[in-house]
């Protein structure tokens, strides 16, 4: 089992060949190796989180099409940035509004519809320079040299964002449902981790970790010599013409961001802790998952009053649904299954005694510096695949609750701020051409140590609180 597991996150790491058939190699080496059947194998490939998967990304899929998301984020960037267009509350406005969006769709699918429509916004910004300069008489280079700096604190704003949005929902990010996944094969008889309790931990560390990119992005880009000049360009009226443009809104989009809604409100209400919820009323035979494809199945049953027999989504628009990360969410569930199976993790847990001795508050701020370092080389999703087990033993090796790790590791897996490669919102905003190598490793750099110490004095205070992380679990 170690032999397969090392040869399957080498090629993720690597992705000598599609991750996406890497992850299919489980189906075949656990039954030969007479790990695990065939049939416990394949039925990795379908639970409960993927179905949320599926069913969140075609919701996505629907926002998408009717552009719902560049209206609410235009709504939102006139909201934040005033009558005078402050460029310090138009850089909030661009951090807010898609943190908010990729809170319910992927990173990755946030990144793509909002670095267009910030490009689009840069470029008149750009040209209503232009001519401030030209009919003031200003001096050109530092006033252009604090319009670039604008543009990459913009671009920046986004890349940022988009990751620590999904980090507030249990469905903000692959990397999320790959822990609740897990959780649930792992321990079986614990409580799962539901939707409204990642809510009450996740939200309050984006909100955090917001709050810190949005004052360090002004700090470096946007001091207060720059914003006379960068004001006087920032023209509202192109960002009202740009909402304008999108005309009053249809039924279709009504529909989909009312669906929107209830999706979101149905996850949050499911499960109350003692307080109850709806779940109860089925016994606790409905997911999350359950709700998301019943949600995504109405989508191909109400019409869109755009054209006669139209539905708000059809199966040829869900041709993009990335099904590459489906099969990595299940090559990681079949791994954790072998390793459970095999007897690894029972050999990794009694091999983990000299940990006992390490001090309990600085275990997992260790194991976060180190999964966060990773990712920067891996794909989130991979990263915690590969770490998500390894944690869980260590935590059951030395006694505390196994949540307590994986929960620092999923988020810590997130922390991809550096590097283009690490993570696809990256890549998409260096290819913006706005930015250079020195602002992100720079910047990057910084989020990533604020997000470790928020993350160290928030597990052991409100995850216990959230999670009830005070007493060591067993499987």
């Amino acid at each position: 089992m170690l032999a397969i597991l090392a040869w399957i996150c080498i090629w993720w790491v690597s992705e000598a060949i599609p991750i996406a058939i890497t992850s299919l190699a489980p189906l075949c080496l656990l039954p030969a190796m007479e790990l695990a059947s065939a049939d416990d194998v394949a039925m990795s490939y379908m639970n409960d989180t993927i179905t949320i998967f599926i069913g969140s990304f075609v919701l996505a899929l629907a926002v998408e099409r009717y552009q719902v998301h560049r209206r609410l984020a235009l709504r939102m960037l006139l909201f934040f940035g005033g009558s005078k267009m402050d460029p310090r509350l138009v850089l909030l406005g661009f951090c807010a509004g898609p943190a908010f969006v990729s809170m319910w769709i992927s990173n990755t699918a946030a990144a793509i519809m909002m670095v267009p429509m910030s490009i689009g916004v840069l470029h008149k910004l750009e040209s209503g320079h232009i001519s401030y300069i030209q009919s003031h008489s200003l001096c050109p280079t530092s006033e252009v040299a604090h319009i670039a700096n604008f543009g990459r604190a913009v671009v920046m704003a986004i890349m940022f964002s988009v990751t620590i949005g999904g980090l507030a929902t249990l469905t903000g990010s692959s990397t999320n449902m790959i822990l609740s996944g897990m959780w649930s094969r792992e321990f079986p008889s614990a409580a799962p981790v539901t939707y409204l309790q990642w809510f009450l931990f996740g939200f309050p560390l984006a909100l955090c970790l917001l709050i810190f990119c949005w004052g360090m992005l002004c700090l470096r880009y946007c001091r207060a010599a720059a914003v006379p000049a960068i004001s006087h360009s920032l023209n509202r009226a192109s960002i009202e013409e740009e909402y304008t443009s999108l005309g009053p809104t249809s039924f279709a989009e009504a529909s989909v961001l009312s669906l929107f809604v209830i999706l979101a409100a149905l996850w949050l209400t499911r499960s109350l802790g003692t307080v109850g919820g709806w779940g109860q009323l089925f016994d606790g035979y409905v997911g999350d998952g359950s709700v998301s494809i019943l949600v995504a199945t109405l989508l191909f049953v109400i019409p869109n009053k755009l054209a006669p027999g139209e539905m708000l989504m059809d199966w040829s628009s869900c041709k993009k649904l990335p099904w590459d990360i489906v099969l990595l969410l299940g090559g990681g569930f079949a791994l954790a299954e072998g390793i459970e199976t095999s007897g690894l993790s029972a050999w990794m847990t009694q091999n983990m005694g000299f940990l006992n001795s390490a001090p309990y508050l600085l275990v997992a701020p260790a194991a976060g510096l180190l999964v966060s370092i990773t990712t920067e080389f891996t794909s989130n999703n991979a990263t915690a695949t590969i770490f998500l087990p390894l944690l869980a033993d260590i935590a059951l090796s030395i006694g505390i609750h196994p949540l307590y790790m994986m929960l620092t590791g999923t988020i810590t897996a997130s922390f991809a701020f550096m590097l283009p490669i690490a993570t696809p919102p990256n890549a998409i905003a260096f290819s913006t051409g706005y930015l250079r190598i020195v602002d992100t490793l720079t910047m990057g750099l910084v989020l990533k140590l604020f997000g470790l110490v928020a993350i160290s004095i928030l597990m052991p205070t409100l995850g216990a609180l959230v999670f009830g992380l005070n007493q060591p679990l067993s499987k």
